[in-house]
């Protein structure tokens, strides 16, 4: 399938994880894509990874936390694309703690990255999207802004306002042609849940030493086994978002917009 052949994309978090799945994924459909991360030697494993994909791969050292480090780092992917077509954000982290022992630099650090992140890349990358008449933003939510995650209050609120904002620029852009949809994952292995992120174990939930285990009873897929989530674990791999996403971004998802698919394996049926 070449269903992005010709076609220009952003994916922030492409040094790792889903990101970078997301990357592999939409290269090898043909897509010219800028990978941007905060981890550079994130950075140099994707690009290892799509060494037959070279001329078409382009990477960035971006903090989406940081204004300015976002209007240099879009400003350059959209000077080495030629324009936009779809911008995947895809960059987060993932904390946990006991909500009563949560600091506000905790709280706003998480918000910072995966909301107010989300939105700077976004405003950033929009005129260039909306300049096609076709553009389409897929941003990450995730199953914790909709089903209880204990321990995760901070996260799941982040993650709740990615798909406001989504829904809210689905409708604000609709008229100029621009689709916007969230991806909520759920027991999917990444950067973020297994601690391999540009944070290293830190970018890990990180769960209290006295978790109750108990709280995470039906945080378990359904769909288990060879070709769905490992028994062991209960979590599935990254490419198992990436297919979605490239569906969602590409013509095959052109009257879906303004909404979010849930990806879990039936964890939250």
């Amino acid at each position: 399938m070449k269903r992005f052949e010709g076609r220009r994309v952003l994916i922030t978090g492409g040094g790792s994880g889903i990101g970078r799945a997301t990357v592999l994924r939409l290269l090898r459909e043909g897509a010219a894509v800028v990978a941007a991360d905060v981890s550079e030697p994130g950075l140099k494993e994707t690009a290892a990874l799509a060494a037959g994909h070279a001329d078409r791969l382009r990477t960035r050292v971006l903090d989406i936390a940081d204004e300015s480090s976002v209007r240099e780092g879009v400003g350059g992917a959209l000077a080495d694309l030629g324009g936009l077509d779809v911008l995947v954000n895809a960059a987060g982290i993932l904390r946990s703690a006991h909500t009563e022992q949560m600091t506000l630099e905790f709280w706003n650090r998480i918000v910072a990255v995966n909301l107010t992140g989300t939105f700077l890349v976004t405003r950033e990358a929009l005129p260039a999207l909306l300049a096609n008449g076709r553009g389409v933003v897929v941003n990450f939510s995730s199953t914790s802004a909709s089903f209880a995650h204990p321990y995760m209050a901070a996260y799941a609120a982040s993650k709740g306002g990615i798909q406001s904002f989504t829904h809210a620029i689905a409708l604000e852009y609709a008229k100029q042609g621009l689709r916007a949809l969230c991806v909520a994952p759920g027991s999917i292995s990444s950067g973020m849940t297994d601690g391999s992120g540009a944070g290293g174990r830190n970018s890990g939930p990180g769960l209290p030493e006295d978790t109750d285990w108990e709280l995470f009873g039906k945080l378990r897929p359904a769909l288990t086994g060879e070709g769905f989530a490992d028994p062991a674990t209960g979590f599935a791999g990254p490419e198992s978002v990436a297919g979605v996403v490239a569906m969602l971004a590409s013509d095959d998802g052109a009257f879906i917009t303004g909404t979010e698919l849930r990806i879990d394996g039936g964890t939250h049926m």
